[in-house]
């Protein structure tokens, strides 16, 4: 009769009592918004993570969590970040603008917001805040003078919609309002 191998045990060492499971927490502050949050988290989590399931704002979509789609685009400092790259410790002290910070205090739209919604330029909508907060960064970084350009500089930001002539049409109405013209 063959005597049948012993079973091989596949879980991990138990660590020993005291041992550290992970990275320590950590604590900081994240303005978002123009409010200060103070949030402890772990080091490793995703801005995304921290916008979404700490704050509440889940405006920025997780698309592809990889920073190919530009679903989860949010400004830092006044520049497009793709923010399931951005490690929240990495964003303290900086300023965040997500979607929901782009409408003025008393609730009226941003031109950008208002000129998707006057272009019809989302269908199903999961891409339009980051389409929108993309936009609001092109014009604002001087990317805004021509079609072609300003598809070159959207073109981090995928439509599985289709929706980009509207796109575009859209930032070419906003444009003026956001130069101060």
């Amino acid at each position: 009769m063959a005597h049948s191998p012993d079973p091989v045990d596949i879980r991990p060492p138990e660590k020993p009592a005291g041992a550290a499971t992970g990275p320590a927490r950590r604590a900081l502050a994240l303005r978002v918004n123009g409010r200060m949050h103070r949030l402890d988290l772990d080091p490793r989590v995703a801005l995304l993570d921290a916008l979404r399931e700490a704050l509440g704002l889940t405006g920025a979509k997780k698309g592809c969590d990889q920073g190919q789609c530009g679903a989860c685009t949010v400004l830092v400092d006044g520049r497009r970040e793709l923010s399931c790259l951005t490690l929240a410790v990495s964003a303290a002290g900086r300023e965040i603008t997500t979607i929901e910070g782009l409408a003025g205090a008393d609730g009226a739209l941003h031109p950008m917001q208002q000129a998707f919604i006057d272009q019809d330029a989302f269908q199903c909508g999961y891409c339009t805040p980051g389409q929108i907060v993309s936009a609001v960064a092109c014009v604002q970084e001087g990317h805004a003078n021509s079609d072609a350009e300003i598809r070159e500089y959207m073109s981090g930001n995928l439509c599985r919609c289709a929706a980009y002539p509207k796109i575009v049409a859209a930032i070419n109405q906003a444009r003026p309002q956001m130069e101060g013209g």
